[in-house]
């Protein structure tokens, strides 16, 4: 059995204790809230009482997402990876997760690495004197100015190591980015998704289309969740699925524990 973990985007319309319900319900780890779902983070609840929440039910906060976009760093940014990481600490989550603009700027090559560089030796200090370790998501897009693993570990390597930052593998993004390396212990949670629709582009404009893992999956979702099992990976696998019509599912709970169910009668 994979470690099952809930992407709040997933079940984006429940509140925070039916989120941690279903999560509870699917025999997941741990889940991941997130503070730009258009209302507060956890519904407003203070941060120590969010975490509680989820600990009675035997569930980890895996993660809180997200500072988009951070490697355009300034003062404002500062101040949101700092309130990001704050939050994050007195809920007791493990992780914050940071996100590379995808505007087309900052793309040049040594620039991009310069400022990653750069923006994650500031980041640094904003972690003292909590457990919180720094998630950084490669986005595969054309016009990200982090398309590849392999960039990122060479920055976290030379900047504090994967005790202060590790990576998302994110299964859709790896797809379209081209990518075939994984870098598991570097990797601090994989999210896992599906393009099932056999006659769109595999490309960025699906990114508001990710489905659950099914036979159909165009992404090679369950060979990247086998390869990471392969090297030792013992973290969690995450649905982090954005179509619109899944969140509003009659009968949420079932397909997502059929997808489960595949992706473990997959690997056995």
């Amino acid at each position: 059995m994979v470690a099952r973990a809930l992407n709040q985007k997933t079940a984006r319309h429940l509140s925070w204790a039916g989120f941690l319900d279903l999560a509870q319900s699917l025999g997941c780890v741990g889940v991941e809230p997130r503070n730009d779902l258009g209302r507060p983070v956890f519904d407003g609840i203070a941060p120590a009482e969010a975490g509680r929440m989820a600990r009675d039910r035997g569930l980890r906060l895996l993660g809180l997402s997200e500072v988009y976009p951070f490697n355009d760093w300034n003062g404002d940014r500062a101040n949101e990876v700092r309130e990001l990481i704050e939050t994050a600490h007195a809920a007791g989550a493990e992780t914050v997760s940071l996100i590379p603009r995808v505007d087309g700027q900052g793309t040049q090559d040594g620039v991009r690495q310069q400022v990653l560089r750069e923006t994650m030796r500031a980041i640094l200090p904003l972690l003292d004197g909590t457990d919180v370790v720094a998630l950084v998501e490669p986005i595969g897009f054309a016009a990200s100015s982090l398309k590849h693993k392999a960039e990122l570990v060479a920055a976290i390597d030379a900047v504090g190591g994967p005790e202060k930052f590790k990576l998302v593998h994110d299964t859709f993004q790896h797809a379209i980015a081209g990518e075939t390396e994984i870098f598991a212990p570097h990797t601090g949670i994989v999210h896992i998704s599906g393009i099932s629709d056999p006659q769109v582009p595999l490309d960025e404009t699906q990114d508001p289309h990710r489905v659950l893992v099914d036979a159909r999956d165009r992404c090679g979702t369950i060979g990247q969740i086998a390869a990471f099992r392969a090297a030792g990976y013992a973290g969690a696998f995450s649905f982090e699925c954005t179509e619109p019509s899944l969140a509003a599912a009659p009968r949420l709970a079932g397909e997502i524990r059929r997808s489960f169910e595949y992706i473990e009668a997959c690997m056995a």
